[in-house]
């Protein structure tokens, strides 16, 4: 099931038997059947009725608090999960550094070859010198990544590869877009915007993924452990992040967003994405995340969120087993 995205600012939640019921000054934007809701996302200044909050936590539907631009705020959910035992065994798994450089290690691989192959596909008949040196360069850290013998080492590794990959695909885009190399704090153009916008929605994503395992989304292994981040997910995100570049590249390629639906802003948010270019990005997001796939692990074609919660899966069996051989999920 699809969650439930509502981005129009000022609009508030009812409820209408089993139905939610979206309204605006009295107006219906839109409803949907409970049954067909995963979960529910609220963007900017959106308001939830108190029957709808009553209804979503006894139903076990989060709600899901983002910034109007995307930025993750926190999520409304019900009773926590009775996975006491094995929490213990993660918190004990995430404080051995051993462990977690290994687990860490596998995982940048897979977020390295992945974006790897996404250039190559497009390179394929383009046969860009530039973005054929950074396949190479990518190939390398892989190969770097198992040298490494401390966390920080592995994430200089990771950020040079990551450098010289957003180097060659800024290449891929149309010559309309501008987009210098990737920055997000805050994202100075609509590309970065896009990219920032599509990463917090697969951070999203790879969240309830991880806690419908019964692992604590905020005790990781790759990003450090701080309050209020859900260092897990983010973890988890990282090899599907070259999903989210291939769905920003069809959205301005093809035209579906253009440079017009942003606006200069201020200081805080230089540039502002408009309703119809986030509308349709969304709906791409969510297209490409039903699309099934061969996932090598188990053999078997599931949609890109299954494998998703597949993976978070095997990073329980890897705590389970107290055994850091993580095999990320790979494209081809």
């Amino acid at each position: 099931m699809p969650p439930l995205y509502i981005v129009e600012q000022g609009a508030k939640v009812h409820q209408e038997g089993r139905r939610l019921v979206v309204k605006k000054d009295a107006e219906e934007l839109s409803s949907a059947p409970l049954v067909s809701v995963s979960e529910v996302v609220l963007m900017g200044n959106i308001g939830l009725t108190t029957p709808v909050i009553k209804l979503l936590l006894a139903e076990n539907i989060d709600v899901v608090f983002l910034t109007e631009d995307g930025d993750y705020c926190g999520r409304l959910t019900g009773q926590a999960t009775p996975h006491v035992l094995l929490r213990r065994k993660q918190y004990e798994c995430q404080t051995d550094a051993g462990f977690g450089l290994t687990m860490a290690q596998r995982m940048v691989q897979g977020k390295l070859a992945n974006a790897r192959v996404l250039l190559q596909r497009h390179n394929r008949e383009r046969n860009d010198v530039v973005i054929g040196q950074a396949v190479d360069a990518l190939a390398q850290a892989i190969a770097r990544t198992e040298r490494t013998t401390q966390l920080n080492a592995l994430n200089g590794v990771e950020g040079a590869a990551t450098a010289a990959y957003f180097g060659a695909w800024k290449r891929l885009l149309k010559p309309d877009w501008r987009f210098e190399k990737r920055l997000r704090r805050p994202p100075p153009d609509p590309i970065n915007v896009l990219l920032s916008f599509g990463y917090t929605l697969l951070a999203r994503t790879a969240y309830g993924a991880v806690e419908a395992a019964g692992l604590d989304p905020y005790a990781g292994f790759l990003h450090a452990v701080e309050y209020n981040r859900p260092s897990l997910a983010l973890d988890l995100m990282e090899e599907f992040r070259a999903v989210v570049d291939g769905v920003v590249l069809w959205c301005v390629n093809s035209g579906q967003v253009a440079p017009e639906e942003f606006t200069p802003g201020d200081a805080a948010r230089p540039i502002i994405m408009g309703v119809k270019a986030k509308r349709t990005f969304i709906l791409a997001y969510e297209r490409r995340m039903d699309e099934t796939i061969l996932h090598p692990r188990l053999n078997e074609r599931l949609s890109v969120r299954r494998c998703i919660q597949a993976q978070a899966r095997g990073v329980v069996d890897c705590i389970q087993r107290r055994a850091p051989d993580y095999a990320p999920m790979y494209f081809r």
